[in-house]
C-alpha cells in the first residue's frame, strides 16, 4: 500500500527519455516514488491513504535554484535606489545587526516562498556572496539549518570564507546584548569545518552543506597578497574535498575561472561557479573539461554587466544550472520568471529565438540543476526510487488554456502563482495553494519583526525612503 497517490495526471518525469504520460499515476512510498503509469493500473496495484487529484494538473519534478542567498529574504530592496547602500545595508546587517532569531526567521520565510513557487531544493548561501558570509560562529548556521529541517524543503546551505585581509569585525547581539569580536580566516574556516560535521546530511538528508571561498581577479587589491589567498583557497578547497562536500564561488567574470584553474586549483566536478559572466572560449573549455558545473543566474544584476555564456557552455558539454540569486534585491524565487529569463536574455543576445528551447531550460530547472549539485541520483527526474520531490501545476488557468502543448505552457506561461500542490521527500508540504502543517501567518508576522529590529538596530530606516529620481525620469540615479 502506498502512502500517497497521485492520480489521472500528466507526469513530465524528466527521466533520460524525457517521457510525457498523460492520464498517469505515480504511487509515493515513505519519501520515495514507488511506481508510476498508467491510471487504472497504479490505482489497482497501490491503494493509497492519501489520494491527490491530479485532473487538469501536469506533475513534474521539483525546481531546483542552484544560487540563492540567505539572509537576503529580511533585506530585500532596502537600498536599492541609492549607490552602494544595498551593499552596505547586507555587510552592516549580516555582520554586527542579525542575531540567531534574524537568520531563523528568514529561513522560515524563504523556505515557504520556495514552497509556494515550486521549488523543492535551494542552494542558500549564508550571507552576501564572497564578503559578508556569517560564519564568525556555527550558531546562526544552526539557526537556519533547524528551521529549514522544521519547515520540511530540501536545502544546500553553503557557508564559507569572507574576502581579505583579515581579521574581520563581527558582533554577537544574542539576548540583547552587543559584543564585537575579530574574526580570522582560520575562525571561519573551522567553523565552516564545524557546520559540515553537524548538518551535512542532516534532516534525513534534506539539509547537505557547501563550503564557498571568494572569487579573484585579477587586477584588484588582493593581488597584493596574492600568496596568503592562494594558501587559503587551498585550505579551504582541501577541506570540501577531504568532506566530499560541494566547492561552490560567487561572481566568476572576465578571466577568474582561469585564475581559479591556473593558479588557485578549484576547478573538479565537486565545484560550483556562480554567475560566470564573460568567459572566453579557454575558459569555456577548462569549465567542461575538469567537470566543473555552472550556476546561471539570468535575472541578477550581474547578467546586465556581462552574460554568461550558456549556450556555448551546454555545447561544449558543461553542466549549467538555473538560479534566482534571489530573493534580493529585485528577484524572487520564483523559477518560472528565470526560465523565462533565461530564454529571452539568449535569444535576445543572439538574435535568434531558436536558442535555449522550452525542453532545455525544464532541464536546467530540474535534471541539470540537481546534476549540479550531484543530487541527479535523488532527485530532479520522476523516476521509480527516487526521492519524492514533487510539483502539480494547474494547468486549468485563462493564461495556460488552451491545455495543448503543456511543456511550452510550462515554460512560457505559468508563474509560481499556478503550483498547486508541492511535495519534499515524501511529505506533502502544499495542497491546493493551502500548506500544510505550517503556520504561514506566524512565518511572515516573525519575518516582519526580525527585519524591523534588524532595521532599527543597525540605523538604516532612512534606507527604505523613496528616492528623487524614481517617477518621470528614464534613468535613476
Amino acid at each position: 500500500m502506498a502512502d500517497i497517490r497521485i492520480d489521472n495526471t500528466l507526469v513530465v518525469t524528466m527521466d533520460d527519455d524525457r517521457r510525457v504520460l498523460e492520464t498517469a499515476s505515480v504511487a509515493i512510498s515513505g519519501s520515495r516514488i514507488t511506481a508510476i503509469g498508467p491510471r487504472d493500473q497504479i490505482a489497482r496495484d497501490f491503494p493509497a491513504e492519501t489520494v491527490i487529484d491530479g485532473t487538469r494538473k501536469a506533475l513534474m519534478p521539483g525546481f531546483v535554484d542552484v544560487h540563492a542567498h540567505a539572509g537576503h529574504g529580511l533585506i530585500k530592496t532596502l537600498g536599492v535606489a541609492f549607490d552602494g547602500e544595498w551593499e552596505r545595508a547586507c555587510h552592516t546587517a549580516y555582520t554586527v545587526a542579525s542575531d540567531t532569531a534574524f537568520w531563523a526567521a528568514e529561513a522560515a520565510l524563504s523556505a515557504v516562498e520556495r514552497i509556494r513557487c515550486g521549488t523543492t531544493t535551494g542552494v542558500s548561501y549564508l550571507g552576501g556572496g564572497d564578503d559578508v558570509m556569517r560564519t564568525d560562529e556555527t550558531i546562526y548556521a544552526d539557526a537556519h539549518c533547524r528551521e529549514i529541517q522544521r519547515i520540511g524543503t530540501r536545502s544546500v546551505v553553503a557557508v564559507g570564507i569572507n574576502r581579505p585581509p583579515f581579521p574581520k569585525t563581527y558582533a554577537n547581539i544574542e539576548d540583547g546584548g552587543y559584543r564585537e569580536h575579530p574574526v580570522s580566516f582560520d575562525t571561519q574556516l573551522s567553523a565552516c569545518e564545524a557546520v559540515v560535521r553537524a548538518w551535512d546530511g542532516g534532516a534525513g538528508g534534506q539539509v547537505k552543506i557547501a563550503v564557498s571561498f571568494p572569487v579573484h581577479h585579477r587586477g584588484s587589491p588582493q593581488d597584493a597578497v596574492l600568496a596568503e589567498i592562494r594558501d587559503q583557497a587551498r585550505a579551504t578547497r582541501e577541506l570540501t574535498r577531504r568532506h566530499g562536500v560541494i566547492f561552490t564561488q560567487d561572481g566568476h567574470r572576465q578571466g577568474s575561472i582561469r585564475l581559479a584553474h591556473e593558479i588557485f586549483g578549484l576547478l573538479g566536478p565537486d565545484a560550483l561557479m556562480s554567475h560566470s559572466v564573460d568567459l572566453d572560449a579557454e575558459e569555456i573549455r577548462l569549465v567542461a573539461e575538469t567537470g566543473t558545473k555552472i550556476a546561471h543566474n539570468p535575472s541578477a544584476n550581474r547578467s546586465i554587466t556581462g552574460r554568461c555564456p550558456v549556450p556555448e557552455l551546454i555545447e561544449a558539454g558543461a553542466v549549467v544550472g538555473l538560479g534566482s540569486d534571489g530573493t534580493a534585491p529585485d528577484r524572487g524565487y520564483d523559477m518560472f520568471r528565470h526560465m523565462f529569463q533565461a530564454m529571452h536574455y539568449h535569444r535576445r543576445h543572439f538574435r535568434d529565438p531558436s536558442v535555449l528551447p522550452a525542453g532545455k531550460v525544464l532541464e536546467m530547472a530540474t535534471i541539470d540543476g540537481a546534476r549540479t549539485l550531484g543530487m541527479d541520483t535523488e532527485i530532479g527526474s520522476i523516476e521509480v526510487g527516487k526521492q519524492a520531490d514533487l510539483i502539480l501545476v494547474d494547468l486549468f488557468k485563462p493564461h495556460m488554456v488552451p491545455m495543448t502543448m503543456p511543456l511550452y505552457r510550462l515554460a512560457c506561461f505559468a508563474n509560481g502563482a499556478d503550483v498547486d500542490s508541492t511535495i519534499v521527500a515524501g511529505r506533502i508540504l502544499m495542497q491546493g495553494r493551502k500548506l500544510v502543517g505550517i503556520d504561514e501567518d506566524a512565518v511572515l508576522w516573525e519575518a516582519e519583526r526580525q527585519a524591523a529590529l534588524m532595521v532599527e538596530r543597525a540605523g538604516l530606516k532612512e534606507l527604505e525612503r523613496i528616492p528623487e529620481r524614481f517617477w518621470g525620469v528614464a534613468r535613476g540615479g
